[in-house]
């Protein structure tokens, strides 16, 4: 790793030697067709951390055609799940071997903290390789009871080729996330990683290739959504995309699926998930726990639970402490190893969330703490709080994808079951209470894909992950993802001289 400083005596940026900037396509990085590039910028400063090779049409083109071939004619899906199990064995080694430099890659393209990086991302990503690694000799059907003189099974087929698009907020896990599956299913994958943050992708499909995956199978195209996402999405030979990101992209692919081919599509959308504190709770640990759900990773979580619902017993108290645990969230260089919290991902959200803020004091909410830009240079903000929040305010009803907490009171359990689901999202909710009852009650009735109980971010390879309402559809994480992956053919083979049916 290098430094970069401003001979003024201010502390030196760590920046990571970045290796890979072409496009991965049938094994080999290539400059894209056009020969352009675009810049990723380090949040940190706002100055170019490199320039990537941009793919548009024809580079997807390029790049569904290996995976295709890869698909058709090559040994991938015709390996047995034990074969694949073990590259993808041997991937989660090699990731697991090039933690620091790949934790460096994402902090410094993406503003993570390196420190979690190290402890959570990487070790996520290999956690969930090996997971489905372990599934990849276990997809089987089913022995029928058809009527008649006839014997009825069913395959699980690998679906095809897969269009994969992944958000900036966590890189790494996104790309495992999605690719993981495909891969135990014996599908190929074209991957288009956001553009704000592109380089651990790259990497991921350099060491990919080290671990055996045959060319072709995996092929990576960093690129803008309007060319190489819509490229990819509209593509008559993908036969499935997986997509992470918002809920207008979602729209876009959607559309963009049926008038082609008609191509399967999962989405995992956005979110605006409530965070439910009853009187009976810990409030030291509402309190805090409340500041990881809202504020981690700078807020640029989609399950971020930035509605806080506190019972009226207890709100005083918690919102004085909330708004000194906020103030205590350490914002700085995520390189640092005693920053909480970094910058934005790049310029647009830095001011996107800014001006949400504003927005929140227009329509009539209380700052109470935070609200402003945290440094001189980068796009660093302050943990914020809001109260005074209304249900109909914008603040407490769209995504802002920071560190923005609008901070509720509630008196019952059916008023705050109510507001809860006053949100066209349904990805996550958390509940806080001592009360079996109120948990199973609440869990219940809450319309949300995942919803923890006295702790927030439990995430687990076995859990499956995915959304109600407009926060998508399909499921990641779990057997249940590999669904997605996998085509259902009913095989019926007439035995007219059977005795027994």
């Amino acid at each position: 790793m290098a430094s970069n400083g401003n001979g003024d005596g201010t502390a030196r940026v760590v920046v990571p030697e970045i290796k890979f900037t072409k496009l991965f396509i049938n094994g080999e990085f290539v400059d894209a067709a056009s020969g352009k590039t675009f810049e990723t910028r380090d949040p940190r400063t706002g100055d170019v951390l490199a320039h990537v090779a941009e793919a548009d049409q024809a580079d997807v083109d390029l790049a569904v055609k290996s995976a295709r071939d890869a698909f058709d004619h090559g040994k991938w899906p015709r390996m047995s799940g034990y074969e694949r199990g073990r590259v993808m064995s041997k991937l989660a080694d090699l990731v697991e071997q090039h933690t620091e430099e790949l934790a460096a890659l994402d902090g410094a393209d993406a503003g993570k903290l390196l420190l979690l990086g190290k402890m959570i991302d990487i070790p996520a990503a290999t956690q969930m390789l090996r997971y489905y690694a372990g599934a990849a000799d276990k997809i089987h059907g089913d022995v029928l009871r058809v009527s008649g003189k006839y014997q009825g099974y069913t395959l699980k087929e690998p679906i095809g080729v897969v269009g994969v698009i992944i958000p900036w907020n966590f890189p790494t896990m996104m790309f495992f996330l999605k690719v993981s599956p495909a891969l135990a299913a014996g599908c190929s994958v074209v991957v288009k990683p956001a553009e704000q943050t592109p380089l651990s992708a790259l990497y991921y499909a350099h060491l990919a290739k080290l671990a055996g995956v045959p060319d072709g199978v995996i092929n990576v195209v960093p690129g803008f959504g309007p060319t190489a996402g819509a490229a990819l999405t509209s593509h008559m030979d993908v036969d499935s995309v997986a997509f992470t990101g918002s809920t207008e992209v979602g729209r876009l692919i959607m559309e963009s699926a049926a008038r082609s081919n008609l191509k399967t599509v999962s989405l995992e959308l956005g979110g605006k998930s409530p965070l439910i504190i009853f009187d009976d709770a810990d409030v030291d640990m509402a309190v805090n726990l409340s500041r990881l759900a809202v504020f981690f990773n700078k807020g640029e979580v989609c399950v971020a639970g930035s509605r806080v619902y506190v019972q009226e017993g207890i709100y005083d108290e918690f919102a004085k402490k909330a708004a000194e645990a906020a103030q205590n969230w350490k914002v700085g260089d995520p390189f640092d190893v005693t920053s909480n919290m970094g910058p934005q991902v790049d310029k647009d959200q830095f001011e996107r969330v800014l001006k949400y803020i504003e927005l929140g004091k227009s329509e009539g909410a209380t700052l109470l703490t935070g609200g402003k830009p945290a440094a001189d240079k980068g796009y660093y903000i302050e943990p914020t709080i809001f109260v005074d929040v209304t249900e109909d305010m914008r603040i407490a009803q769209e995504e802002i994808f920071g560190p923005v907490m609008s901070l509720m009171k509630f008196r019952t359990v059916d008023e705050v079951i109510e507001k809860a689901n006053c949100t066209r999202y349904g990805l996550a909710a958390g509940i806080v209470t001592k009360s079996l009852d109120i948990a199973n009650r609440v869990s219940r009735s809450v319309r949300a894909g995942t919803v923890w109980v006295n702790c927030y971010f439990a995430f687990d390879p076995d859990a499956p992950f995915g959304g109600y309402k407009m926060s998508g559809f399909g499921r990641d994480q779990g057997l249940a993802a590999m669904d997605k992956y996998l085509q259902v053919k009913s095989v019926i083979t007439a035995l007219p001289d059977s005795l027994w049916y």
